[in-house]
């Protein structure tokens, strides 16, 4: 068993935007160690948002995110002889992780050619609300809601 917790590592900021969340972004997009191409993805995404809605392009990122977080998530608990879907309040680190991941797995899912025009569409859609990811996030909040008479397990 351990005696303690692993420490979190310390992220550096991104080089364009100086901001960690660009870094945690690009390090759950990147895939075999490839992360340079992963920034690319990301800044050419950041230019195409920027252009096609003629806001700044971190802000609808920043304003897409929001929207995907999810306050509450449903662990499950075993108990007696039944398992209870149990609503639990999202801790602010496993927030933005949850966000970021739903994210990035849908703009994968979608059907457009690229991976930077997948992720503009998907920002774009998750800043005004809609999309896959803001759906997800409604799926996770009705689930915890509806299972509410369970809430007194505590995990």
């Amino acid at each position: 068993m351990r005696k303690g917790k692993p420490k979190r590592r310390v992220l550096t900021p991104d080089p364009k935007f100086n901001e960690v969340l660009v870094t945690r972004f690009v390090n759950c997009l990147m895939w075999d160690g490839k992360k340079s191409i992963a920034y690319d993805i990301f800044y050419k995404m950041i230019d195409a948002v920027s252009e096609k809605t003629g806001e700044n392009g971190l802000d609808v990122f920043h304003k897409a995110l929001e929207n995907v977080y999810p306050s509450v998530e449903i662990k499950r608990r075993r108990v007696g002889g039944t398992t209870a879907q149990v609503p639990v309040e999202v801790y602010p680190f496993r927030k933005v992780s949850l966000g970021i991941k739903w994210l990035i797995n849908f703009a994968r899912e979608r059907s457009e050619k690229t991976m930077v025009e997948r992720l503009t569409n998907e920002v774009i859609a998750a800043s005004q609300g809609e999309g896959k990811a803001v759906k997800k996030r409604t799926d996770v909040h009705k689930m915890a809601n509806a299972n509410k008479a369970f809430a007194h397990f505590k995990i």
